[in-house]
């Protein structure tokens, strides 16, 4: 049942959700976190946590417990089909998390919603909120059903299609017609390749990722023109076959499950007005090209829970406009990222050998590498977020 009152209430119970509410409560804040849905959703894209988010996510005691679910990736590669035009090591990262976490979102979930329910915080379903009404004294939320409930700060933490951003009036600014359609599926495989790293394929139709997950699972992800609704075996064997390994190609033996998405890569104007704050998807979407997407999103609700829970202790409420103000630049850099990678991997076919020898270039130097490892691992964020 919904509570009357409440200092922090969040909207939206996925990682991003689930993760605001658990630093709020390891602080002591009363914090009520409710979703939409009548129970979690055991499929979905995110697949990668890396290093800076988990250091992130120790800070909060969620660290160790989801490396202990996971697979950890010792490299990254980018592949024009059989051909390494980069290997992106991770070993020399300067973390105690030196490597990728491949993990299922649902997992993530899973670990988070279990270390909130063991302080006594559940995840309030199925209550989907219809209106806001901010005033002096905080905010006033609406459910669906009419009820209501008083928060003195309330967090978007609702996705893309966040009703949090459109009741507040929060606009979601992008380049025009820049719509992606991507596929997505849980399968498994018999192939070649690595069963301990990520590869990025890229292919004059579109990239396609190849992520390893724990049990023999392998995440496929692939930008298409128009994606089925449920992708069947024939559908990814024909991508693979198109964009993946050539002389040894791999073969779909069954898959597990499957998906499609739709997505622009669009910003929120801010991410704050007056007592509403947002966090994750509400606040950027992008190509999920890179892994960063809940990463970035974990990350930013770390920093907002810190900050909300320092204002509630009697910092001054201008720290909430540093959140903002902090997290909108990162979002935008991780935006840049994403649409970088989806281009390089659709131009055409006249400049692949140059993009190709760009990469090997890139593959020949140490120092370079090393950037890109810091920049997909997040820990060049370091000195840009709080703690």
């Amino acid at each position: 049942m919904l509570p009357t009152n409440t200092d922090v209430l969040v909207v939206g119970a996925g990682p991003t959700g689930l993760t605001a509410a658990l630093t709020l409560a390891r602080r002591g804040v009363d914090v009520t976190v409710v979703d939409r849905l009548d129970r979690p959703p055991q499929t979905s894209r995110a697949a990668v946590v890396h290093a800076y988010t988990l250091e992130t996510l120790d800070r909060i005691g969620a660290g160790a417990p989801l490396v202990a679910r996971g697979l950890r990736s010792p490299g990254f590669t980018v592949r024009d089909r059989d051909r390494v035009l980069l290997a992106v090591p991770f070993h020399a990262l300067p973390s105690r998390h030196a490597y990728a976490l491949m993990v299922s979102q649902a997992v993530t979930e899973e670990v988070l919603a279990g270390q909130l329910a063991a302080l006594g915080v559940p995840v309030l379903r199925p209550y989907e909120m219809t209106g806001l009404a901010p005033d002096a004294a905080g905010v006033l939320a609406t459910f669906a059903g009419g009820a209501t409930v008083r928060a003195r700060y309330l967090v978007g933490a609702d996705g893309m299609h966040s009703t949090v951003r459109e009741r507040a009036g929060i606009g979601f600014s992008g380049p025009a017609g820049g719509e992606e359609s991507f596929v997505l599926a849980d399968v498994r495989l018999e192939s070649a390749l690595p069963r301990d790293r990520v590869s990025l394929f890229l292919a004059r139709s579109g990239p396609l990722v190849w992520a390893p997950l724990p049990d023999g699972v392998v995440r496929l992800v692939a930008a298409v023109a128009d994606a089925p609704a449920a992708p069947d075996r024939a559908h990814l064997q024909a991508l693979l076959d198109e964009r993946g390994p050539a002389r040894r190609p791999d073969r779909v033996t069954e898959v597990l499950w499957g998906s499609r998405f739709r997505i622009h890569h669009r910003i929120a104007d801010t991410f704050r007005s007056g007592p509403v704050l947002l966090a994750g998807d509400a606040g950027h979407v992008h190509s999920p090209a890179g892994g960063q997407g809940m990463n970035l999103g974990i990350v930013d609700a770390v920093d907002l829970g810190d900050t909300l829970a320092d204002v509630l202790g009697g910092a001054p409420d201008a720290l909430l406009d540093a959140y903002a103000a902090r997290r909108r630049p990162m979002a935008g850099e991780v935006v840049a990222l994403a649409a970088r990678l989806t281009r390089l991997a659709t131009l055409p076919p006249a400049a692949r050998p140059a993009r190709n020898l760009l990469f090997r270039l890139l593959g020949a130097v140490p120092p370079a590498r090393h950037r890109i490892a810091m920049r997909l691992s997040g820990l060049h964020h370091r000195d840009g977020t709080r703690g």
